[in-house]
């Protein structure tokens, strides 16, 4: 898979996404990964790429032409059109479903607003979906960007160790994770679990799906009743 972050701050993308899981896939060449700055195709010689908007209001709109010139440079490298996202509020809520259809797919470009946001007839033109990651605004869409950069490229092939990594985690399977321990076996007075102890695999198993089940029904009875419909 090759993602791009069209962005006004790659350093700021890259300081996340070369650290970790991610950045050491990138290095082993299971995924790749490149934040683009925007400001590089500007035609004004300030480099300048937002204006006052049209109508009044605070704040200044991203031009469409620095966007769409990056877009376009995007495209002529890959040989093919990329998946086109816009980091949004106004967006798609971002879920582990979307991220696991994402992660089917060969080139992803996603797109970073900032200021007052990004003039709409560029998004009109190239955008494929727009996508938030909550109901709250952030300055610009870098954080939004990364969030699903990290998300999509942890389910790729050969980025984590085994599947079972990330299908065993929280929201994946439709429930929440169940607690986890380490050594040592008591803490503070606080012992592990028994049946952690057991090495009865199944017993294991029943239990932590218990566990599962009971946390998510106090804290996300909606992720519960989904996985009950779904369940059936």
């Amino acid at each position: 898979m090759h993602i791009e972050i069209a962005t006004l701050f790659p350093e700021m993308c890259e300081a996340v996404l070369s650290e970790s899981i991610v950045g050491r896939a990138r290095r082993a060449g299971k995924i790749s990964l490149h934040c683009r700055q925007i400001r590089e195709y500007t035609l004004d010689k300030h480099r300048r790429v937002d204006d006052t908007p049209y109508g009044g209001g605070m704040g200044m709109v991203m031009q469409c032409e620095p966007i769409y010139n990056c877009y376009k440079a995007v495209c002529q490298e890959l040989g093919t059109k990329p998946h086109t996202i816009y980091m949004s509020p106004k967006g798609r809520i971002f879920d582990q479903k979307r991220a696991v259809e994402l992660s089917g797919m060969d080139n992803i470009l996603i797109i970073c607003g900032h200021y007052e946001g990004v003039d709409q007839r560029v998004i009109d033109k190239i955008v494929d979906e727009e996508l938030s990651i909550g109901d709250y605004v952030l300055t610009g869409g870098e954080l939004p960007a990364m969030v699903v950069a990290d998300t999509v490229a942890r389910m790729c092939e050969g980025v984590l160790s085994d599947e079972v990594c990330f299908t065993d985690e929280s929201i994946y399977s439709g429930l929440l994770e169940y607690p986890q321990y380490t050594r040592p076996e008591v803490w503070e007075g606080e012992a592990v679990p028994p049946v952690l102890l057991s090495g009865h695999h199944k017993n294991i198993e029943n239990w932590r799906h218990e566990q599962s089940l009971k946390l998510t029904a106090e804290r996300r009875p909606d992720l519960l009743a989904k996985y009950n419909a779904e369940n059936k």
